[in-house]
Parts: structure tokens; sequence; C-alpha cells
């Protein structure tokens, strides 16, 4: 693994086209290198991908300056699906164009998407979940460190002012009342263009909305289990890809509704199984289901479904990105998008206290996520460095519990 100093940075002004052949490809190889990695590595949710984004994409590599990641994660925030997982297929649009958008977003899900069917063969086979527990125990307390130093980097450029500061407190009272995450990050962008550009009558230009999530009321028509082919789970995980909005916990929800109630193609404790092999494994949660694909209609419904349920991302992104230098461009839409990215680092600490409260558990944790704190506060220690020695550690309280 590369350290920061060993990485060849490259400015963000050197335009894709501009490059020769043999440059293109090597950027395009450096994408799918850095997605790679980090889709093997990124334990921890969305919030923990982010950070480790920042570290590599900004700090380490300099593709992106933090404003851009943040005007990036902020439109993110406001579409459908994966967020993680569209702001690294954001990244790869921005270096090299729709290759680079292609390479990074599937570079990113690649290595979930092979060890979670890897697993679900696995499952079918033995029916039980393998028991891996152990590797979290040791790896969440590292990327609750992680995490804190990505809202430290982030916030700085993010909290500009006065209107900036007091969305993303609102947006963490928010997140602990339980307010939708989408209507918040709408208000609140808002509440601040309107703060800043109080003083300004020009009318308000058309701004980039989500696609409703009324649509996620959408009912599909009951399948027997036996009868569930690789084309009904495609348009199945294609219809949640288009219109799903927040977290993990979502989505179960989500799935519960239309797999076990409607359609009756899975049984509660298979989807729980899914959702948990989710969970365990690194990279985005949304390659839960890879695992239900497989458990429907095997080899193909596993590509299928993944297909499916991502394929929105990729379209989102590409139609979007163009936009967003010239909502950073427009007076109204800055302050619009200034109060969406507090917001969204709001939400971000929000989800960082949840997962130390589920996390911080005993002394070990409590103490390896100091030292991690310390690490990369103090030292700038590489995340991967930190996800490994965790892993080693859950390990080794595993084998010496066990013993």
């Amino acid at each position: 693994m590369l350290e920061a100093e060993d990485v060849q940075q490259e400015p963000e002004s050197v335009a894709y086209a501009t490059l020769s052949a043999s440059q293109q490809h090597q950027r395009l190889t450096e994408l799918a290198t850095v997605f790679l990695r980090l889709g093997t590595i990124a334990f921890g949710g969305p919030a923990a991908h982010i950070a480790m984004m920042d570290e590599v994409v900004v700090k380490q590599r300099q593709w992106v300056s933090r404003e851009k990641l943040l005007d990036l994660l902020g439109v993110t925030n406001l579409l459908p699906g994966p967020s993680s997982t569209e702001l690294a297929i954001h990244i790869g649009y921005e270096r090299a164009g729709w290759r680079g958008l292609f390479i990074a977003g599937s570079c990113f899900i690649l290595p979930a998407m092979l060890i979670v069917w890897g697993l679900a063969a696995l499952y079918v086979r033995y029916q039980a979940v393998p028991q891996l527990q152990w590797l979290l125990y040791g790896i969440k307390p590292v990327m609750i460190a992680i995490v804190l130093q990505a809202l430290w980097n982030l916030g700085q450029k993010a909290a500009k002012d006065v209107p900036t500061i007091l969305a993303g407190l609102a947006a963490v009272a928010g997140y602990f009342a339980g307010l939708n995450e989408v209507l918040l990050l709408l208000l609140l962008g808002l509440a601040v263009m309107l703060a800043k550009w109080q003083r300004h009558s020009t009318t308000i230009g058309a701004f980039l909305l989500p696609f409703s999530g009324v649509l996620s009321q959408t009912g599909g028509t009951t399948i027997a289990t036996a009868s569930v082919g690789w084309v009904s789970v495609f348009l199945f995980f294609l219809k949640i890809g288009c219109v799903l909005y927040g977290s993990g916990y979502v989505l179960l929800a989500f799935l519960q509704q239309d797999l076990v109630e409607r359609n009756q193609w899975l049984t509660s404790q298979q989807l729980l199984d899914a959702v948990a092999i989710g969970q365990l494994t690194p990279g985005p949660i949304f390659t839960t289901a890879t695992f239900i694909g497989y458990l429907l209609a095997g080899n193909a419904g596993a590509i299928a479904s993944t297909l499916g349920i991502f394929l929105p991302a990729f379209l989102l992104v590409w139609l979007v990105n163009p936009f967003v230098p010239k909502l950073r461009q427009s007076r109204w839409a800055s302050g619009f998008l200034d109060g969406v990215n507090a917001a969204s680092l709001g939400l971000m600490a929000g989800v960082a206290y949840t997962l130390g409260q589920t996390t911080l558990t005993d002394g070990l944790t409590v103490v390896l996520a100091m030292l991690s704190a310390i690490a990369v506060f103090r030292f700038r220690v590489n995340s991967a460095w930190l996800v490994l020695a965790g892993g080693a550690i859950g390990l080794a309280s595993y084998i010496l519990g066990a013993s």
C-alpha cells in the first residue's frame, strides 16, 4: 500500500481530454487501483467510506479540492441510491469523464460484490451466516477515528459563516429527532440560501431536486419463489435503486415490505441474514442485493440484482455532474449548496455518534478508538494500515477469548 508521501500527486486542473493516450491510460489505471483498494478495506458504512475518500482523493492525491468534494457530497445526498458509491462515481467522472465514472464506481463495488457473492454460495449450502463479528469488533473503533478526522477536515471548509454553522447544528438535532434526511437537507439548504441572500430580490432559479420518494410506494406483482427469474430480480432492484434514500436500515425496511410481506420471495430470517452479510463486508451495503439475488436466481440473479440496484447511481451522476459547477457559480444556488453541505456534515456527525454508541462497548474498543484518533490526527497514519491493524486486533481478541 502507498503512503501519502509516496503518491504522485496530480492537480485537479489537468483535464482528462488534454492528456496523451498513455497519460489517459495511466489516470484510468490509478482510478481503478485506488477504488479497488477502497472497496476492499472500506468498512463501517457511508460515513466511513466518505472519510477514506477524503483522505486518499483530497489529502494524498489531490485529485479534487476539499471544497469540490463537499459540493459533490452535497449533491449526492439529494439523489436516491448509495451515497458513498455515488461520490466515488462523481470522483471518477471528474478525473476521467464517462470512462472514469464507470471505472471508479465499478471498482468500488466489485470487491464487496465478489465477497458477498461467495458468502451467498456458502449460505445456500450451509444455511448459516459466517461468524465474522470479530472482524468488525476491531475495525469499527478505527473507523470512528477516521470519520472524526474527515468531519474535522471537511467541517473547516463547510462551516463558512454563522448560517452554515447553524445549519450543521440543526442537522445534528434533526438527525436525533428522526426527521427525514432528504427533507432536512432541502430545508436547511433553502434556509442558508435565504439567510445569505435575503437582501437580493432576484428570482430564484431552478434547482436540482431529487426524484420523488413517492415512487417508493410502487407495488409489485406477487411472484412465488420458485418462479423468480433474473429479469424479475433485475427489475425489482432497479426500482429500489431509483427511489431509495437513506441508510442501510431504510433498505432493510424497504426489502422487508416488498420481498417478505408483499412478494413473499424470502423469509424474514433470510432477509436479516442478507443484511447482516452486507454489514459484515466492506464497500457499499447495497451489495446486500447481490446476496438476495443469488438466493432468488443463482449466479444470474446475483449479477442482475447488483446491476439493477447500482445502475441508477451511474446514470444519475452522469446526468447531474455537469451541473455542479453551474450551481456553485449561481449566487442563489451557491448559498443553497453551502447549506446542504453543512447539513450533510451534521448528519454525518450524527451517524458517527450512533456508531460510537454501538461500537465502544468495552475498554478495549475505547482504547482502540483513542489510539486510532491519535494515529490519524497526530501522526497522519494511512487509514488502510489502521483498518488492517483493527482487523488483526479483532482476530487476536477472538482467538484469545475462544481459548
